[in-house]
């Protein structure tokens, strides 16, 4: 079976599972990017998005495959996302890191700390981050968490989470601008914005629609592009 039909069933798994008023489950975006490091091509990240339920209890859930070749060698991630709506705020989390490193972690909001467990070679560990309102989890060389950026309004400061790192930080929003970037054989209109957090920048653009069309890190030489879109 192809990857992205593996990407989309455990999005649909997740999305059918037993939720109080989980009516139906709509494919909100859906796609494949290109990967670069250091300006060379270093893999691809195919994901699902899917809206499940309806009303206040309604949920996003995002998953991916990204597939990467590192100079430590070949590494496989797995990130499952849970957000709330309007704003797309963590309510839970899981990653599976395969390949040159190995690692399976979990994340759960427990009150006012979001409580992440992580297992690797070297044996488990705990850690506990400040749950702040609207707090995002974006996770290093993931580009498709992005989507749950799109809103954020200039000079917003947004709590991010970043699990695998053990990061916490604030991104802020720069002014929006709008560009034409090539999507596969097309060119699309696209606002680009910046998010800093004093140390280094990520440069977003979206489409109309909120997608993500293209994420680059200049300080790590991340380039991540967007290959097709559907609708």
């Amino acid at each position: 079976m192809p990857r992205r039909q593996h990407v989309l069933l455990a999005a649909l798994a997740l999305a059918s599972a037993p939720l109080p008023t989980a009516a139906q489950s709509v494919l909100v975006d859906e796609g494949t990017f290109a990967v670069r490091l250091g300006g060379r091509e270093a893999g691809s990240e195919e994901f699902a998005i899917r809206r499940a339920g309806m009303g206040n209890d309604a949920t996003v859930i995002a998953n991916a495959v990204v597939q990467l070749t590192t100079d430590q060698g070949h590494l496989e991630l797995r990130p499952l996302l849970e957000t709330v709506l309007p704003d797309g705020a963590a309510a839970s989390y899981q990653l599976k890191v395969s390949g040159a490193e190995t690692a399976e972690l979990s994340l759960a909001l427990a009150g006012r700390r979001y409580v992440s467990r992580i297992r690797t070679d070297a044996g488990e560990e705990e850690r506990e981050f400040l749950a702040r309102p609207e707090t995002r989890i974006l996770e290093e060389d993931v580009a498709h968490q992005y989507y749950f950026l799109r809103n954020v309004r200039e000079g917003s400061r947004v709590p991010v989470i970043e699990p695998r790192t053990r990061r916490q930080l604030q991104l802020v929003a720069s002014a929006w601008t709008d560009e034409e970037v090539r999507v596969g054989a097309a060119r699309v209109q696209a606002r680009r914005v910046s998010f800093s957090d004093g140390e280094a920048e990520r440069v977003v653009w979206f489409d109309r629609q909120g997608r993500v069309l293209r994420v680059e890190i200049p300080a790590r030489g991340y380039v991540a592009e967007r290959q097709d879109l559907v609708g």
